[in-house]
């Protein structure tokens, strides 16, 4: 987790030219990411062996491993072991580039940069729609996004997804998300402990942290990726490197499918996969807590073909809002060139 302090923000740098700096740099890498963890299980017969990232704390990915664990990526002919790529964006996008995993899932808005300046990955699946929120204390005068003008957000990260999703809400509100608010890091765990404390005056975080922020603060929900501008919206999408996916197209495939088939399990049966996250994952919150928010996400919504393609031109279209998509950029051409049309 980031243990990035207020002082990351001070130094001269702005969150558009930060974003533009990882997405070459993830381009690029060679490094490999700290702290990586996998996790494989062992199956019978002859299967197409294959990594996917996930991001193992969040919520919204447990239902990627609890497939794994109830046999469903086997039953579609598929050796999966998982690479744990962390809670960034950016290590998502390092994974692919230094071939720790072939494929996986991501929030849609961390792909678009690195792929706009090169990275050469393809978008083939919608996972499910919110897993982000921004929060205040119940007493605050916080009502509605324009509120936030003069405010001080806080965040894990200085381009955590959360900061990333809401950057475009504010944008969209009609706020400068650089100017006219205050985006301040604190540690991952302690985000909450900025807004009790003063320093901030809201959080914006994943579930189930987000949630569990409501639950045992009180906190109010002021916007999530479920609502206003992300109505019908996909959060993340899984994606997979060009060149592997050109010689391995059966496995993709095959990959969507079994996604299609755990996500619409997890919709049928949260408290089950909640179940799987929280003796095995062990989060940290109590299981009711946990099946409320996998119940709350849209998993029994499935963007492919032309619903993913609008998804992802929307998703240049935000960035640009934001200076972060060059506005040279062609929404149109970049999302037809990248977006997999995968059960044609």
């Amino acid at each position: 987790m980031s243990q990035q302090s207020e002082s990351t923000l001070s130094k001269g740098f702005s969150r558009r030219s930060l974003i533009k700096a990882a997405g070459v740099t993830a381009a690029a890498a060679t490094a490999g990411v700290v702290g990586a963890r996998s996790t494989r299980y062992a199956i019978a017969g002859n299967p197409i062996p294959i990594k996917l990232e996930w991001t193992e704390v969040a919520a919204c990915h447990s239902p990627v491993g609890f497939g794994l664990s109830k046999g469903i990526y086997a039953k579609h002919g598929l050796d999966v072991e998982l690479f744990y790529q962390g809670a960034s964006g950016q290590t998502l996008i390092q994974a692919l580039a230094t071939r720790k995993a072939e494929a996986g899932p991501g929030l849609l808005y961390d792909w678009l940069k690195p792929i706009e300046q090169g990275f050469d990955v393809r978008l083939f699946a919608g996972s499910h729609g919110g897993c982000q929120s921004v929060l205040v204390k119940p007493d605050s005068d916080i009502k509605i996004l324009t509120d936030l003008k003069g405010k001080t957000i806080g965040t894990f990260d200085v381009m955590s997804p959360s900061r990333v999703a809401f950057s475009v809400a504010l944008a969209k509100a009609g706020l400068d998300p650089e100017t006219d608010v205050t985006w301040k890091v604190f540690p991952f765990d302690l985000v909450a402990e900025g807004v009790l404390k003063g320093e901030a005056d809201a959080v914006a975080h994943m579930d189930p942290w987000a949630y569990s922020y409501e639950k045992q603060h009180g906190f109010r929900r002021v916007a999530d990726t479920q609502t206003g501008t992300f109505t019908d919206r996909v959060c993340c999408v899984l994606g997979v490197n060009g060149d592997y996916y050109e010689a391995n197209k059966d496995a993709i495939k095959r990959v969507a499918a079994a996604n299609l088939e755990i996500h619409q399990y997890t919709a049928e049966h949260p408290d089950e996969v909640a179940r799987w996250y929280f003796d095995t994952l062990k989060p940290g919150l109590p299981l009711e807590d946990l099946t409320e928010v996998l119940s709350s996400f849209t998993y029994h919504d499935h963007w492919f073909g032309k619903d993913l393609l609008k998804e992802v031109k929307i998703g240049y279209e935000d960035l640009k809002l934001t200076g972060v998509i060059d506005a040279s950029t062609d929404p149109d051409e970049i999302a037809n060139r990248i977006t997999i049309d995968i059960f044609a």
